[in-house]
């Protein structure tokens, strides 16, 4: 992140472009020059240009290409609005006054770096709302492949297959011989 101080005297935060260090003059506004950092509106930048924290609608504070390393790409100026590539591949239309900034936003190697305690991944997954670890069928033992389950007695012809309303499930144990 980049605190960007206004000559007012305002501050505000912005997503940080790779090329962008401390004490860099930022333009912003339709007047700015296509340097990195400089926020502009969609439709002073030209086709073929890398933009990123792109906004959705005008004055919305940017919706597109945020994330670490990621940037659109300006395809085309059409009536309708500007045309953007994302990262992802997809083709969007966003309005031509909506502002981006100009450059590839910073820390693209971030994702590189390897896990080094399965912790880490955990975290990461339960942050994202996602069940870890994920075990495999195949890199179970044989024995836990296909558990083998009872079928109810009311269940429809074709469903009945196995071990249909057995008294007893599970694993026969030998009866214990006690020696007198």
């Amino acid at each position: 992140m980049a605190l960007i101080r206004c000559e007012d005297g305002r501050t505000f935060y912005n997503i940080a472009g790779e090329g962008l260090y401390e004490g860099k003059e930022i333009r912003i506004g339709g007047a700015a020059s296509l340097e990195v950092g400089n926020i502009v509106p969609l439709a002073q930048v030209p086709e073929g240009s890398t933009v990123y924290n792109v906004e959705k609608q005008p004055a919305d504070g940017g919706k597109f290409a945020r994330s670490s390393g990621s940037h659109a790409t300006v395809i085309a100026h059409t009536p309708a609005g500007t045309t953007l590539r994302l990262a992802s591949g997809k083709v969007i239309t966003v309005h031509s006054s909506s502002l981006a900034t100009i450059g590839v936003a910073a820390a693209g190697g971030r994702t590189e770096k390897p896990f080094m305690k399965a912790g880490e991944k955990y975290y990461l997954m339960r942050a994202r709302g996602r069940k870890y670890p994920l075990t495999k069928s195949n890199r179970m033992i044989a024995a836990l492949r296909r558990m083998p389950g009872s079928v109810p007695r009311t269940a429809p012809p074709g469903q009945k297959v196995g071990l249909i309303a057995p008294r007893k499930t599970g694993r026969g144990r030998k009866a214990r011989v006690k020696f007198a």
